[in-house]
């Protein structure tokens, strides 16, 4: 990349957006790196519609010959993304008072089969098939939003083994086809390596088809506290005496087992109105599996179920890690769902998440490091209601 470009591609800010760049982009030790990377985070700021590279350099205070640089920057650069993204978990953390992990699951529609990572996808939102990338993405979750940190991209069977496309996608060797829920796990795991990154609960909706079982048991071993909501269906063992195999829905189903707690306020989604919340009354297990080393079946967990008596809806179920704390306490790291999705909408519509059209493995990673960025920017320093979050030490 010309470095001469990179310095009238550069763009005066605040001294928030200079503490930002200083920390979160420290890990990229060229000179022309960082220039650049302002600019990117520039135009995901400030162009509207498609955050291509064209149309991000049609923005104020950059050049229109600045496309070709930031094109440069994201496909063919050779920065690392995995120190820039830990660096911006830890400015979320300084500075926003996260009290949970959470997981989300992104649908990229494609037109082509040559970008990295696409085939055919169930929508889970739709349930339609669609030609996309699947990603998997870590949030921080705050009282008001869910900040993005980190991505992986699901790869199916013909990318983890078609050498050709490998290549031309520069996929590294370690990054192989394997299904979501192994990708929630490692995100798990890589929190748990940083010794600096928050120690927190992990909130997940694990309704979707996902096995449920082998992501807790996996979970079990990096983290000890978890609130996952699951289907009706998600086999158990109940008992210790005399354990029997049964579902949560079968268990709720018989009013001896049951423990109610009435609250006026549904602290699932926020909306005002009484919910009938039962309570298991002993502790539940996995299924042992054969991948997991027995660690799903020595662990116990509580279940949960909330019932709205105004609607002929069926219950909703979880299924946690946490037995210190009172129900209201649990019920409240389930308050990100509806925060999540938000989230998710603004990435897509502001951010531009969907809208890289590199094809390599790590221009794809590059670019959604920088949309993660330009979210947790906006929300903590740029947009209206903004909270100013201090330098991560």
């Amino acid at each position: 990349m010309a470095s001469h470009t990179g310095h009238s591609a550069v763009p005066d800010e605040s001294a928030h957006h200079q503490a930002f760049l200083t920390e979160v982009f420290g890990p990229l030790h060229r000179v022309e790196q960082r220039r650049w990377a302002r600019a990117y985070l520039h135009g995901l700021l400030h162009s509207p519609g498609k955050k291509t590279p064209r149309n991000m350099a049609r923005t104020d205070r950059l050049p229109p010959a600045a496309a070709h640089g930031l094109h440069q920057f994201v496909n063919a650069s050779t920065w690392a993304w995995e120190p820039v993204r830990r660096r911006l978990a830890l400015w979320v953390a300084a500075g926003a008072a996260p009290y949970a992990w959470t997981v989300a699951e992104l649908i990229i529609p494609k037109r082509g089969e040559h970008s990295v990572g696409v085939h055919r996808v169930t929508d889970p939102a739709t349930g339609r098939t669609v030609n996309a990338q699947r990603a998997v993405g870590l949030f921080l979750v705050t009282d008001t939003h869910c900040h993005p940190v980190d991505w992986s991209l699901v790869l199916d069977g013909v990318w983890g083994r078609d050498r050709d496309r490998r290549l031309r996608a520069r996929i590294p060797s370690h990054e192989t086809a394997r299904p979501v829920g192994a990708h929630v796990v490692d995100h798990a795991a890589g929190v748990m390596a940083h010794p600096l990154m928050p120690r927190l609960p992990w909130a997940l909706d694990l309704t979707r088809g996902h096995d449920a079982g082998g992501v807790l048991a996996g979970l079990a071993r990096h983290t000890a506290g978890l609130v996952c909501e699951v289907d009706p269906g998600q086999v158990v063992i109940s008992g210790h005496r005399a354990p029997t195999v049964t579902t949560v829905g079968g268990l709720f189903e018989q009013r001896r087992f049951r423990q109610p707690y009435v609250m006026t306020r549904d602290m699932v989604d926020g909306r005002h109105r009484a919910v009938t919340v039962h309570t298991y009354a002993g502790t539940v297990r996995l299924p042992r599996r054969r991948d997991t080393g027995g660690v799903s079946g020595a662990h116990g967990y509580r279940l949960l179920e909330v019932v709205d008596p105004t609607t002929r809806q069926p219950g909703r179920y979880w299924i946690t890690s946490v037995a210190d704390r009172r129900v209201e306490k649990v019920l409240l790291l389930m308050r990100s769902r509806t925060t999540l999705q938000k989230a998710l909408d603004a990435l897509q519509e502001r951010f531009g998440v969907l809208d890289f059209e590199g094809r390599s493995f790590p221009g794809w990673h590059h670019h959604m490091t920088m949309a993660s960025a330009a979210y947790v920017y906006h929300h903590l320093h740029g947009g209206p209601g903004a909270t100013a979050a201090r330098a991560a030490g």
